[in-house]
């Protein structure tokens, strides 16, 4: 099972992206938990995370999310603005596969 967290300014401008996600990884009869989540709690929930994403909007976030991540060996980057803009499931999941299996 593979869990996998967006982060954003609220929480809530992710969760469409999350449903497109989840709809992607069920297809292709991945098992993934998937959430979005408000960034300012990203210390409570990476413990859960396989992966960590970061909403454009607040890609000036990842320094720190690399530290809070990081430590605990949890890939952190920042979703293409182009995919997160398209509402792009497939490749915002295929971004987070790919980091999981660096």
């Amino acid at each position: 099972m593979m869990k996998i967290g967006l982060f954003c300014a609220a929480g809530m401008s992710t969760s469409m992206l999350v449903e497109k996600m989840k709809a992607v990884a069920a297809e292709r009869g991945l098992e993934t938990e998937i959430a979005a989540y408000p960034e300012s709690e990203m210390e409570t929930y990476v413990d859960n995370l396989d992966v960590a994403l970061l909403g454009p909007q607040v890609k000036y976030l990842l320094a720190k999310g690399k530290q809070i991540c990081e430590p605990k060996g949890v890939p952190i980057d920042v979703i293409n603005t182009m995919d997160y803009g398209m509402m792009n499931g497939t490749k915002v999941l295929d971004h987070a596969l790919k980091l999981a299996n660096k």
